[in-house]
């Protein structure tokens, strides 16, 4: 006779193989991701795309809309292979979004470099929590409410921005933003470690976005810092 002992032990059994594929899922389609981002940052460099040439108000909301609706569909249906064409498209949208950063690095002696220093900070950053989150077992979900304002915080300081152009506050916001998305990196991978979050897709997006926006803002530092004109 099957003891309460024996399914509690199946049923832990069965909820870790399901954190794990989950988490070696996010893995693989997060890598997967990377080349339609790729190719978006290629094709925005040889066509000279600056989605920001007009009003920067108007673009930069114009840019949050199209973004939330990809976030939207692909959360909509984030369980089917339907989530996943989204997820691509939307990086290789997020490519062409990159690519105007990286031709004003490349307008750089160093702008090569500096590229390859933000790359390599991000993937320190990642592996380094993502090591974190899954060794240490520890439930990081109670800093959700934290990130969150923070958020908040960095929109509504990039919003007055564009009306300002400070580059102070320029290099301020890239610091913070570089701190506030290691930390909702940390809190994300927790999240499929702990077994909150059940979807690979999900997952792979908040993922995503977190790499994104510490690489862009990690570069403008890198740029504001070492940037060498010829």
């Amino acid at each position: 006779m099957t003891t309460n002992f024996e399914i509690a032990r199946q049923t832990s059994g069965d909820l870790a193989q399901q954190q794990n594929r989950v988490l070696r899922n996010t893995y693989m389609l997060l890598g997967l991701s990377m080349v339609p981002t790729a190719i978006g940052a290629l094709v925005g460099i040889q066509l000279g795309f600056s989605f920001f040439a007009g009003s920067p108000l108007i673009s930069f909301l114009l840019f949050l809309g199209i973004s939330w609706a990809f976030i939207w569909g692909i959360e909509k249906n984030c369980n089917s292979a339907t989530g996943v064409g989204l997820l691509l498209a939307f990086t290789f949208f997020m490519g062409l979004m990159l690519s105007r950063i990286l031709q004003f690095a490349l307008g750089f002696s160093n702008g090569g470099s500096m590229i390859a220093l933000a790359g390599g900070g991000t993937a320190a950053i990642f592996f380094t929590l993502s090591s974190v989150a899954a060794v240490s077992k520890r439930d990081f979900s109670g800093m959700g409410k934290f990130l969150f304002a923070g958020l908040i915080v960095v929109l509504l300081a990039s919003v007055a921005n564009i009306f300002f152009q400070i580059p102070a506050l320029s290099l301020a916001i890239a610091a913070v933003v570089v701190v506030l998305f290691s930390f909702y990196l940390l809190y994300d991978i927790s999240r499929i470690v702990q077994g909150g979050e059940t979807s690979y897709v999900s997952a792979t997006l908040a993922v995503y976005l977190d790499l994104y926006n510490i690489f862009v803002s990690l570069l403008q530092l890198i740029m504001a810092l070492t940037g060498e004109r010829d």
